[in-house]
């Protein structure tokens, strides 16, 4: 399985890809028309692609008694293909579980017309390295894989150098969101593509909420057979991203013409919008908390635009935390540049009923 030209050229471009959350009603049962709404707000404000069924549209899509995990990958790419487009759009569907789960998942979002799958190593912490690599396998013979770094903190697991490097061998591995939020991990990841014959071929994508612009504006240079080779990361696939997208999609614009005419003073500017963005990022996550409340956060911001009615979760122990609301209103304060209310004002007077 392979990518269209097309969306291979975006991918390794760069783009915006948010991490399309779940809109719930009060009695946390599906809000049909806000989902559909969020998906049209990530297309209208320019995002290159979004991923539906992973952490930010919350795990619990898949579990029995809730059984959203295909209507929700349904219902974003029946919005995205109705909606006419002058550019390349890429859908991510999130993939988890053992191979067998995984296998089934990507050949659901297949049938459903998903480009790539994101396959969470969530869960996995009693796997060899070898069976995770054999089930990223399976998977790729069935849809592309982004590959996935996923954090310990939010059920990731670290891995080794040797991993990373067997992983990006991987024929159907087209890309890898690296979310280790982890300079050293982060390394490992990168120096295992710089070594393999396929660095051309794979598109990698900031995933470090907490580092996007360092991020983006890093080259990465190792010593390979004799000669110096360069990789970087190409965009961001990001729950940060699901809020203030039009914003982050003139952030990436800056970068990318940052790297076309590179000036320190650019350069200077750049990193501390970063740090700007890190310090939003800190209050709509909740690292201060291990991180309990990153989707009540996220839902904070939409609800506040007007896109959500609330912060439902289907759990409904998952809250924001004590003193999570005072910052959100201090990093909203403190960075008035960094939102993108009025673009989300305008979206909403052209659709009628969410003025």
């Amino acid at each position: 399985m392979a990518l269209s030209k097309e969306l291979k050229d975006l991918l390794m471009d760069g783009t915006v890809i948010p991490a399309h959350p779940l809109a719930l009603t009060e009695n946390r049962t599906l809000d049909e028309e806000r989902q559909r709404l969020l998906t049209r707000y990530y297309m209208q404000s320019g995002a290159g692609g979004v991923a539906v069924a992973v952490h930010s549209t919350q795990f619990e899509i898949r579990d029995p008694g809730i059984g959203l995990f295909e209507k929700i990958l349904a219902l974003a790419a029946e919005e995205i293909d109705r909606t006419p487009l002058d550019r390349p759009f890429i859908k991510v569907a999130g993939i988890c579980g053992p191979t067998e789960q995984a296998v089934s998942e990507a050949r659901i979002a297949a049938r459903l017309g998903y480009d790539i799958g994101l396959l969470s190593m969530g869960g996995l912490q009693g796997w060899t390295e070898a069976q995770v690599l054999e089930r990223t396998a399976a998977v790729a013979q069935v849809m592309p894989v982004f590959g996935f770094y996923l954090q310990p903190s939010v059920g990731g697991r670290i891995f080794s150098y040797d991993f990373w490097r067997a992983l990006v061998d991987i024929e159907g591995v087209e890309a890898i969101k690296c979310a280790s939020f982890n300079r050293y991990q982060t390394l490992d990841v990168m120096r295992a593509v710089a070594n393999s014959p396929r660095r051309e071929e794979i598109a990698m994508y900031t995933g470090n909420d907490d580092n996007i612009v360092a991020d983006l504006l890093t080259d990465y240079t190792f010593p390979v057979n004799g000669q110096q080779v360069k990789v970087g990361f190409r965009g961001g696939l990001l729950g940060h991203w699901a809020v203030w997208t039009q914003k982050a999609v003139e952030l990436l614009d800056e970068v990318k013409a940052y790297r076309q005419q590179p000036d320190a003073a650019t350069a200077a500017a750049l990193l501390t919008k970063g740090v700007r963005i890190t310090d939003v990022n800190a209050a709509l996550f909740d690292p201060a908390n291990a991180f309990h409340g990153c989707i009540p956060g996220i839902h904070e911001v939409l609800r506040r635009q007007g896109l959500l009615q609330g912060l439902w979760c289907l759990n409904p122990d998952e809250t924001l935390s004590p003193g999570q609301l005072e910052e959100i209103d201090r990093v909203y304060r403190d960075y008035p540049e960094l939102n993108d209310d009025d673009f989300v004002r305008s979206f909403l007077a052209e659709k009628q009923g969410f003025n």
